[in-house]
């Protein structure tokens, strides 16, 4: 794996493009598979127990690939750096974030972070941002304010802890998209996702154990089958192919091609949960993915 030249054109690879469509495809149908989730199990322990299955159903898979799960000692510090600031701090922070804020600013204030990601990538990579690239930015948040409708976060001191909690949590992620490019982990996908949802998943799932109180005899059909789906697909498939995405396309195009989940998640939710689906989220839809094209063909 090779970095790119500081300043020069990044090439967008269409394998990259395929991969970054499934995972955000994977990880938009999560938002409400976890909003119902969150009604059956407490946050932490829905959020850890199923990325500590999901890290050993890809650790078997490598095994049964013949891929090996060993890590070269000097590459352990950025492998846990990297599962901190990809799993472990997005999956804490946005869990918390959503004691205090709905989740439709909750998924806005996170997918801020092609922003940070952006203006990461320039001191950290040598990526420059073009004008298309900033037009992408402009018409994907344009699009997330449409899901607002139009009016943005309102702040409050009451909401206050949600919005620190997310934005940090989002700058946490950015910074992990970045430093993905700066320093790669040599590990095949697989392996890779395992080990960084791994480590990033069983902390919590160990305090989940401490301060939750799971009824699991309670979860209802429905949840088991979305439970499959959080484990599964969001943590297995979804993934595998963000970190396959990452290896093939610039830190800030993929963060921005990420923008398309919060979009999905409202049109899944709509459709699944009966969520509002007017003209807003019709209006997000289109600024969004015109974002997305813009920042593939930057």
């Amino acid at each position: 794996m090779t970095l790119q030249t500081p300043g020069a054109k990044s090439r967008i690879a269409p394998a990259g493009l395929m991969f970054l469509a499934i995972t955000s495809v994977g990880w938009g149908f999560n938002w409400p598979a976890t909003k119902y989730l969150i009604g059956e199990l407490p946050p932490l322990t829905l959020r850890g127990a199923t990325g500590v299955i999901g890290a050993s159903l890809l650790a078997i898979l490598a095994l049964m690939r013949g891929q090996s799960l060993r890590v070269r000692p000097d590459l352990w510090p950025r492998l846990v750096l990297a599962a901190v600031l990809n799993v472990m701090g997005w999956m804490v922070l946005m869990g918390l974030a959503l004691l205090w804020l709905p989740a439709s600013e909750a998924a806005l204030i996170a997918y801020t972070m092609p922003v940070w990601a952006a203006l990461l990538a320039w001191p950290v990579l040598g990526e420059r941002p073009t004008l298309l690239r900033t037009l992408a930015l402009v018409m994907a948040f344009a699009g997330l304010a449409a899901i607002m409708g139009g009016n943005g976060v309102t702040a409050s001191v009451a909401k206050l802890p949600g919005i620190i909690m997310a934005l940090v949590g989002a700058m946490a992620f950015a910074l992990g998209t970045v430093l993905a490019k700066k320093l790669p982990l040599p590990l095949p996908p697989i392996p890779a996702a395992a080990w960084q949802i791994g480590i990033g998943c069983f902390p919590v799932a160990v305090v989940g154990l401490l301060i939750d109180t799971p009824h699991w005899n309670e979860v209802t059909p429905t949840g088991w089958l979305l439970l499959f789906y959080s484990t599964v697909i969001q943590f297995c498939v979804a993934y595998v192919a963000w970190f396959a995405a990452l290896a093939r396309l610039p830190a800030s195009v993929a963060a921005i091609g990420t923008m398309a989940v919060p979009v999905i998640g409202v049109m899944a939710s709509a459709l699944a949960l009966h969520e509002p689906l007017g003209p807003g989220q019709i209006a997000a839809l289109v600024f969004t993915l015109a974002g997305v094209v813009l920042a593939t063909r930057s």
